[in-house]
């Protein structure tokens, strides 16, 4: 077999870097520099100023910037363990807003200020509308961005509401990131970089997550629907909503920020349960899809079981690399995930949402699994019964064939009981 490329298959591209991308990551991350080098050249001339170390300001904030994003990501991270989205995309959305929407979101919203809502409404009630107003229409505008190109350039990455709000999660921990480096140096000239820190960083780190994941969930409802152009417009005005009430409490005192904290926890907690609905929705498929593939050897109802379990699927992978050293747990980790994709393949064409070439990418996550069974196989040290199985011919990653007969098994209708899915594109064999 010509050699695969695993992130190419799990990713449903063709077997190439993505231009848009690279150009993408490219952007953001120069961005992100740019913005760190202009906090730093604000902490030197505050601290001059001040007649204080600016450069031990400029490291404190970057630090205590730190520690929200180091709570945030794995949490958002684990609301989608069945199906990982890749990392480069996530890395690209999390420097898109940590670079791209900061340095947008600076610009406009100094404009829309100075040039909108002080002249219109004078400074105390113009600042008021720039911070409740503007700054959420400006500042989601610009996180946001980022879920259209991926809706329009990766659209086959988001295939569940977790997609949608994992992607809106980690563009908006980049741009708190930024932005809060940015509150806490000027809390630090203040005299009250702790408390600000305990109020952004502990408290309420989850602000801008929880806005940008509702426009993630309108993203991925257009990705899963035909002819819904209008609910990314509807999840990003939520998202305004949301952002505007939190920062207009803000002005009001602790009883307002009380209330807005209720409802943004309540939102939080509706994003978790769409994230479990999919996460049941996902091991359904599993169930449902893989069974058909048992005579092809590469599964078995033992593996089905294992891998509708995220515990189990947890042990499988420290046992392969008890088994097989860091080989073998990535060889089981790419198995896990090709068996997953397979069955959300076809949970896709019955739902309605076929792709043209399904045959061809059924035939690579087979492909994936049968390489990752064998470069298993080729490293374990000695023969051993899988954790998941009673012996090791009741596991299909322990047995050896010729993947010219997992194909023909594949595509055989009767093994497969004539598995047609309901929307499936009519093609050749």
């Amino acid at each position: 077999m010509p050699r695969l490329d695993t992130r190419a298959i799990l990713q449903g591209r063709n077997s190439r870097r993505s231009a848009t991308l690279l150009v993408g990551t490219t952007v953001s991350v120069v961005c992100m520099a740019g913005m760190l080098v202009y906090l730093w050249t604000l902490a030197m001339a505050g601290g001059a100023a001040a007649g204080i170390d600016g450069a031990t300001g400029f490291v404190l904030s970057l630090l205590a910037a730190v520690v929200p994003v180091s709570m945030l990501v794995p949490l958002i991270l684990l609301l989608d363990r069945l199906e990982p989205e890749p990392r480069s995309v996530l890395f690209f959305a999390f420097a898109w807003g940590a670079g791209v929407a900061v340095v947008a979101s600076l610009v406009l919203n100094t404009w829309g200020m100075r040039n909108v809502a002080v002249p219109l409404l004078g400074p105390e009630a113009g600042g008021m509308a720039a911070t409740s107003v503007v700054a959420p229409v400006v500042e989601e505008s610009a996180k946001g961005a980022v879920l259209l190109i991926l809706l329009w350039r990766r659209r086959h990455e988001i295939d569940t509401y977790t997609d949608g709000v994992v992607y809106g999660g980690m563009v908006a921990t980049g741009f708190a990131f930024t932005e809060n480096i940015l509150y806490f140096l000027g809390a630090f000239f203040e005299g009250n970089l702790a408390a600000t820190f305990v109020l952004r960083g502990i408290v309420a780190p989850f602000g801008h997550p929880v806005y940008t994941a509702v426009i993630g969930v309108g993203v991925a409802y257009a990705a899963m629907h035909t002819g819904r152009a209008l609910a990314p417009v509807a999840g990003w005005f939520a998202a305004v909503v949301l952002h505007g009430l939190w920062n207009g409490a803000a002005q009001t005192g602790w009883t307002g920020l009380g209330l807005a904290y209720a409802v943004l926890f309540v939102v939080a907690l509706g994003l978790v349960g769409l994230s479990a609905r999919d996460r049941r929705s996902q091991v359904a498929a599993i169930g449902r899809y893989l069974p058909p593939y048992v005579s092809t050897g590469l599964v078995t109802p033992s593996d089905i079981t294992m891998l509708s379990s995220v515990p189990r699927r947890r042990e499988a992978r420290g046992w392969a690399s008890h088994n097989a050293g860091p080989k073998g747990r990535a060889a089981m980790k790419e198995y896990q995930l090709a068996a997953t994709e397979l069955a959300l393949l076809h949970q896709k064409i019955d739902a309605g949402r076929p792709r043209s070439d399904w045959k061809v990418r059924r035939d690579s996550y087979l492909a994936l699994m049968h390489v990752s069974r064998d470069t298993f196989l080729g490293r374990m040290h000695q023969p051993a019964t899988p954790g998941w199985a009673e012996s090791p011919t009741d596991s299909g990653f322990m047995r050896r064939a010729d993947f010219a007969q997992v194909i023909a098994q594949a595509r055989a209708p009767q093994p497969l009981q004539d598995y047609v899915p309901r929307h499936a594109p009519r093609s050749g064999p």
